[in-house]
């Protein structure tokens, strides 16, 4: 029943309409009266005001009386750089670019999977669980667009989020907790070449406590990194400020916290030792998620693929997504594979067929379920 062409007429709309982080009221503009012009409720909030956005959280609900438990579906409106003026090309069974920008099949390839069921449904009149289907923004850089969502707006007790890659059949039931570590080093500012002993690098306080610290893959639960770093105005000034981003992640809290202090400390003692000062803002992006195998929502999901000839995987991931905030306000929640590949890089693609596929055992999920 699921029209293939429909969602992919779809999903190539939506990935030609710019939504870059905090950029996104023209997606959400084209889904709200998309979903209205199809007959949905249609419901939307002022969270961009509160996040630094200029969108908006869309939310679209459809029941036809049945007496089904609802369920949440979501997936997120915004995309990463560079993801403007995208050109989709499709070569076969794969969508892709021609390597100037990302595709942006994370997320919209989960909003045309998403619509595609709800309007499949609709027109035949099928008995489905009702569904409150959730449109976030701001996904990339901090959930921020789920975080801002009222809750209070929908009645499910259980979301799955349409945000993951890997085969058809994958179900992401484990995610680690982030934190975000920013951090401000102040030295002292000398000419480099007349009198660079009177001065006090902020670069050698960074460089110096960055060396220190245990990074990257830390052991099979966590990992740490520093991904941004910014100081200095010439080579003949001895630089007084350097700014520094890190995170950290971990599927457990403890190990998280201890790695986050460790970073923490090492930064502190070098900029004191050097004679230099730091200011640091940790800031708890999400919480893990973890949920069990033998929950109904995730057997009901495994049951839909193997329905529909997948085999499920049940698998922890290495990266947040609107399924760690769901689960903190409350929902039992898992994140499904619709087959996106390469995904925040200018090679990413799908395949037509996995959109397909992830479709049909949602579909087959919400109706058996």
């Amino acid at each position: 029943m699921i029209n293939k062409q429909r969602m992919i007429d779809n999903f190539l709309s939506y990935v030609q309409i710019d939504s870059e982080t905090k950029n996104e009221k023209n997606i959400c503009d084209y889904i709200s009266k998309q979903m209205k012009d199809l007959g949905f409720e249609v419901i939307v909030d002022n969270a961009g005001e509160a996040i630094g956005s200029n969108g908006y959280n869309v939310c679209v609900k459809y029941s036809n009386n049945s007496k089904k438990q609802p369920i949440l579906l979501s997936a997120h409106l915004d995309t990463v750089t560079p993801g403007n003026g995208i050109k989709p090309i499709i070569d076969g069974d794969i969508i892709k670019t021609d390597g100037t920008t990302i595709l942006g099949s994370d997320d919209k390839s989960g909003v045309a999977i998403i619509v595609e069921c709800m309007q499949t449904i609709k027109e035949n009149n099928l008995d489905s669980r009702p569904i409150e289907a959730v449109f976030s923004i701001y996904e990339e850089g901090g959930l921020k667009g789920a975080k801002a969502f009222d809750i209070s707006q929908v009645a499910a007790k259980e979301a799955i989020v349409l945000d993951a890659g890997g085969p058809i059949g994958t179900i992401c039931v484990t995610a680690p907790a982030q934190d975000v570590i920013t951090v401000d080093i102040y030295g002292k500012a000398a000419h480099a070449g007349m009198e660079p002993e009177a001065g006090v690098s902020a670069i050698q306080i960074a460089a110096n406590a960055i060396s220190k610290m245990n990074l990257y893959r830390i052991d099979e639960e966590t990992t740490a990194n520093f991904g941004i770093i910014n100081g200095g105005v010439a080579t003949n000034i001895i630089t007084d400020h350097v700014h520094l981003v890190g995170e950290t992640r971990s599927l457990s809290t403890d190990k998280l916290e201890k790695q986050t202090k460790s970073m923490v400390d090492t930064l502190e003692k070098t900029a004191s030792e050097l004679g230099g000062e730091v200011n640091i803002v940790v800031d708890r992006s999400y919480n893990p998620f973890n949920i069990s195998e033998d929950s109904n929502i995730v057997k009901g999901m495994k049951d839909a693929f193997v329905k529909n000839g997948f085999t499920p995987q049940c698998v922890p991931t290495g990266g947040g997504s609107d399924t760690n905030v769901y689960t903190d306000k409350g929902l039992s929640a898992i994140n499904i594979s619709c087959g996106m590949a390469d995904v925040h890089t200018t090679n990413e693609y799908i395949k037509i067929s996995d959109m397909e596929d992830c479709a049909k055992s949602l579909l087959t999920f919400l109706l058996d379920s």
